[in-house]
């Protein structure tokens, strides 16, 4: 099918942008396209106003600071994933990156595209949540900054009111030694993922758990933050019995279910990717400490 009849806009900049959004009526944001115009060709999306940042240059930005990186919300997946920079600051990102569609979806598809459309089997939405991201507003009452916890409010639904935008997210840097891990189950590589986990986690010199994240993805309809593997790891020595232990509560709560996979198995994926990321993060992060300065 084709796309329903539409008007297209093009601002070159931000500002711009967020009047044409504010003046015009069930108008769309288009950022990479990888989402909203397969909706627009099956009809299941039907914009009477397309307005395409693409032309808004001021969207597409990568700063690398010494406690924060800040990433606009044009910025290509492609340039996060080949930037040295990015990949030094933050590694869980480009690990992440590897499982989102293919090169040729991610040559378009943008941060701000993944995280407003909060499909909840999203690499990137969960990596952000578990790096405690804030997310940049603007419309036209001003700019306001949002955590990733408080973004996604349901299935495909976000906090963004419909004449604002996305303008770019904020991640806090882990300093100091730490590991990392993202880890995902999906029918075929570059799939969406029937359950994805994002882990972070630093230790103290004796292996004691200083700081976890742990986020998990397509399981319930967001992306949610463990916090009760989280609260259970903190504070005690890693040893794999505590991370099986730990990673059993992420089997409990409620799951999606779908053709895919029942929400039995989700809870089963849940557990065992959980265990696994939790593993490979405290292994990055033994090798992270016995690294020479």
């Amino acid at each position: 099918m084709k796309p329903a009849p539409f008007a297209y806009h093009a601002p070159t900049s931000l500002a711009a942008a967020v009047d044409l959004l504010a003046q015009n009526e069930n108008a769309k944001i288009l950022a990479g396209g990888q989402s909203l115009v397969p909706m627009m060709n099956f009809r299941l999306a039907m914009p009477d106003h397309l307005i395409d940042l693409n032309p808004v240059t001021e969207l597409d930005r990568l700063t690398v600071r010494t406690d924060s990186i800040e990433i606009g919300a044009m910025t290509r997946q492609r340039r996060m994933e080949f930037s040295n920079e990015l990949r030094q600051a933050c590694p869980i990102i480009g690990e992440a990156l590897q499982h989102v569609g293919h090169r040729q979806t991610r040559n378009r598809g943008t941060i701000g595209g993944s995280l407003a459309h909060a499909d909840p089997s999203a690499e990137l939405p969960t990596v952000v949540l578990a790096l405690d991201g804030v997310i940049e507003i603007r419309g036209p009452r001003g700019t306001r900054s949002m955590p990733m916890a408080e973004f996604a409010l349901g299935f495909m639904t976000t906090a963004l009111e419909p004449d604002e935008i996305m303008s770019a997210v904020t991640l806090p840097r882990w300093q100091g030694p730490h590991g990392y891990a993202f880890v995902e189950f999906a029918r075929r590589l570059g799939d969406f993922a029937v359950a994805a986990a994002a882990v972070m986690m630093a230790l103290d010199v004796k292996g004691t758990v200083t700081r976890v994240a742990v986020a998990l993805a397509g399981v319930g309809p967001v992306q949610s933050r463990l916090t009760a593997v989280e609260e259970a790891l903190r504070g005690h020595r890693i040893e794999p019995a505590l991370i099986d232990s730990a990673a059993a509560l992420a089997a409990e709560g409620d799951a999606n279910e779908d053709i895919h996979a029942s929400a039995d198995y989700r809870r089963h994926l849940a557990q065992v990717l959980t265990a696994r990321g939790l593993a490979t993060a405290a292994r990055r992060a033994q090798t992270q400490m016995k690294a020479p300065a």
